[in-house]
């Protein structure tokens, strides 16, 4: 007797007619390697529901052998534990195919300094998504736990798939890349809910909708089998309806008085890092940068992307000169740099911050903004590794000695002519819930980033959509400057305005989109999702009535 499925033989042979059926019998029945392969593969078909593709009957496609190989755990062992394990092996599959497929495009970065990474490849390509795999694997194993027959089996999968999410997210310094929330973060209207319930609540509701279907081919009625289904195409009907209520038909209004110029100065890699390179680089951004205006109105505010340059650009006096000389007067530059701090006594240099600073038609730095969320290995390397990696001749990717330093805490950047400014560095981004800084709120999410290291693959349309879905949750304009793309603005509703595609050497000259009010997310966004979470484990918990397989 299968607890977990609610199927038996007779479900093959009444109502939905055909070969459907069979998939979902063999998916709780198969076992052995075909089991791993399956699940490894249905992960993997998920991934085609991110950016770039954004092919959201993948996610279907994905989830639903995912319930039918957790249907079949029921009495999987001579052990009461032994299902729980099943569901542990069959998440971390699941969750290596997944990530495998939608985060490949990492190796990329090994390639751009290839004499000293690329032997390290597989442990970027393979290694990292098989740690992430352990995510869902507790993921798995939580919905099994709470695992119920019929329709409700889908509200236990979405529980414990959306705890391990947040757990993902947050833990280790946190890699929320690509939640299946992102499913329905990328569409105009199905992101609006994110306005109300952020990326794991659109996670929450992506997972419900997506797994839906699979009772579709194992309930033992016909109203057994629609009812799910019917409500998930409901919910998708709700929130799409939400959010072509919620984005207004006009243009959102603009800041008076305030001209924006992103530069995208499209330069590979591995000459951006090059010390020999930086009068030419200078040359190029300054060049760039002084393009005619097309409409008259000179710019207020010109941005440069993240680490614009292979030197330290506050100790260089000539390059802030320049700087001053390119802008007009009243006029102001932010950009990407690295900074370093004066040596204290006894150490030969001082600590290096990735930062963003903000210059004056003087050649003055007048503020700056030290990125707080380090990419480990890339930015810097953890302390409890520090020593073997460097005992083995490794370092992080960036050339700064002892790698970055991390801002104790983050800051609201204060730049003149402009409302305060949520500044963010690169993957910064991705965190919901984590872009304000202390002090008023902002009016604007500010993002410079490098995505050169990763080429033309399906990475920087990721970071790009899960930057914009920011300016959904929190009702504020993103201004996106990427070395290579994509250089973007994007109004409060996620609209955008302008931008510059991958692999493009452009300017564009936009306006700045007025902020909305805060969001129901950015006020309660935490709270209401932990509420949510709550209810369904009691729905789950209370449902169960006691009456268990599992301890």
């Amino acid at each position: 007797m299968s607890l977990l499925a609610g199927h038996d033989a007779s479900t093959e042979t009444s109502g939905i007619a055909g070969i459907l059926p069979a998939f979902a019998a063999f998916g709780s029945r198969v076992r052995g390697w075909r089991r791993w392969l399956t699940a490894f593969a249905a992960g993997a078909v998920g991934a085609l529901a991110m950016p770039p593709f954004g092919f959201l009957p993948a996610l279907v496609l994905s989830l639903m052998p995912a319930i039918w190989l957790l249907d079949g755990t029921a009495g999987v062992g001579p052990s009461r534990w032994a299902p729980l394990k099943t569901a542990a092996f069959l998440g971390w599959f699941w969750g290596f195919g997944y990530f495998v497929a939608g985060l490949w495009w990492l190796g990329a970065a090994f390639l751009v300094e290839a004499d000293q990474f690329a032997w390290a490849m597989p442990f970027g390509v393979l290694g990292l998504p098989a740690l992430l795999a352990f995510f869902p694997a507790f993921g798995f194993a939580l919905a099994c736990l709470l695992w119920l027959p019929g329709a409700r089996r889908i509200l236990a999968f979405a529980f414990g798939l959306t705890i391990s999410e947040v757990l993902r997210g947050h833990l280790f310094t946190g890699f929320p890349w690509n939640s299946p929330g992102m499913a329905l973060g990328q569409n105009l209207w199905l992101m609006q809910s994110a306005s109300l319930v952020g990326l794991y609540g659109l996670t929450f509701l992506s997972l419900c909708i997506g797994a839906a279907p699979a009772v579709l081919l194992t309930g033992r009625t016909a109203r057994a089998r629609w009812m799910a289904p019917a409500l998930a195409a409901a919910m998708l009907v709700g929130l799409a309806g939400f959010g072509f209520w919620r984005v207004p038909a006009q243009a959102s209004a603009t800041v008076p008085d305030v001209r924006l110029r992103i530069m995208q100065p499209n330069l590979p890699q591995d000459a951006k890092f090059n010390p020999r390179n930086r009068d030419a680089i200078m040359r190029h951004y300054l060049s760039l940068s002084a393009r005619p205006v097309q409409d008259g109105a000179a710019p207020t505010h010109i941005i440069w992307p993240e680490s614009a340059f292979p030197f330290l650009l506050d100790r260089d006096p000539a390059s802030l000169a320049q700087i001053g000389a390119l802008l007009e007067p009243g006029s102001v530059l932010i950009t990407g740099a690295a900074r370093m701090d004066e040596p204290l006594p006894g150490e030969a240099v001082g600590k290096f911050y990735n930062a963003i600073q903000v210059i004056d038609d003087r050649g003055t730095i007048l503020g700056s903004y030290d990125k707080a969320h380090l990419v480990p290995f890339g930015e810097y390397v953890p302390h409890f590794l520090d020593a073997v990696i460097r005992a083995v001749g490794l370092r992080q990717f960036v050339h700064i000695p002892g790698g970055f330093e991390p801002a104790e805490k983050r800051m609201t950047l204060a730049i003149p002519g402009l409302p305060p400014v949520a500044a963010t560095i690169c993957y910064e981004a991705i965190f919901p819930g984590e872009i304000l800084g202390d002090g008023p709120r902002p009016d604007l999410i500010l993002n410079v980033t490098n995505d050169a290291w990763f080429g033309e693959t399906p990475g920087p349309y990721q970071h790009f959509a899960q930057a914009r879905l920011r300016a959904v949750e929190e009702g504020l304009p993103l201004v996106r400057a990427a070395n290579t793309g994509i250089s973007a603005i994007v109004d409060p509703f996620g609209r955008i305005v302008d931008q510059m595609p991958l692999s493009v050497e452009s300017i564009i000259d936009p306006n700045l989109p007025v902020a909305e009010t805060a969001t129901v997310y950015s006020k309660w966004g935490k709270f209401s999702l932990t509420v949510t979470l709550v209810i369904c484990l009691m729905l789950l918990v209370v449902r169960r009535g006691g009456r268990s397989t599992f301890p």
